[in-house]
């Protein structure tokens, strides 16, 4: 079986560009390729203006890159292929990745909480948490159930083996603890969530 003779002379003059950046080598395998890999291009699916740009594309890397040849271990155009192939999955992916807009308020970040907001939060918070750490147990149990474990009511009951109506007695008792401690009307129970 005799080897191509074309795609022998495309690899001897791919290897001879790697060593000497002969422009009338790349002209050679640019006039030689650049059809064959359009029409390849457009054969996977590429629009003719996408297929002539990535074939640009592919061949603008074989001018920098042919130093990476390596005749041992594939033809030219084996090479030159793979390299047109993998540019057209990185436009792909590139495609499939909407573009980010800066106006999206989803991407715009949420303004600075004043210092003063951040020190009063932060004042109330402890203010709470000495309330709820002054409750009696059962209460206590309670309130962590419902609003850190987010449990609703009939859960608390039946993980805590008690009647409904007791877990709302107790988190009725325990509002009215926490409302007093911090000395404000706090509002129903939904508002501490």
């Amino acid at each position: 079986m005799t080897a191509d003779p074309v795609a022998a002379e495309m690899t001897r003059r791919l290897a001879a560009l790697a060593q000497t950046h002969d422009q009338a080598d790349f002209i050679c395998l640019f006039q030689y390729y650049a059809p064959r890999i359009k029409t390849y291009l457009r054969r996977l699916g590429a629009e003719d203006a996408v297929a002539e740009e990535l074939a640009q594309e592919a061949l603008l890397t074989v001018w920098r890159k042919a130093g990476y040849f390596d005749p041992a271990k594939a033809s030219a155009g084996t090479w030159i292929f793979a390299i047109a192939r993998n540019l057209r999955i990185d436009r792909l992916r590139r495609d499939r990745r909407p573009e980010l807009d800066p106006e999206d308020p989803a991407l715009v970040p949420d303004p600075e909480t004043p210092p003063d907001d951040v020190l009063a939060t932060q004042q109330r918070d402890r203010t709470l948490r000495a309330a709820v750490a002054t409750l009696p147990p059962e209460q206590a149990e309670v309130i962590a159930l419902s609003f850190y474990e987010d449990a609703p009511h009939s859960e608390i009951s039946s993980r805590l083996g008690i009647p409904l109506g007791t877990v709302k007695s107790r988190l009725r008792l325990a509002m009215s603890r926490i409302r007093a401690a911090l000395g404000d009307a706090a509002g129903p129970v939904e508002d501490l969530r």
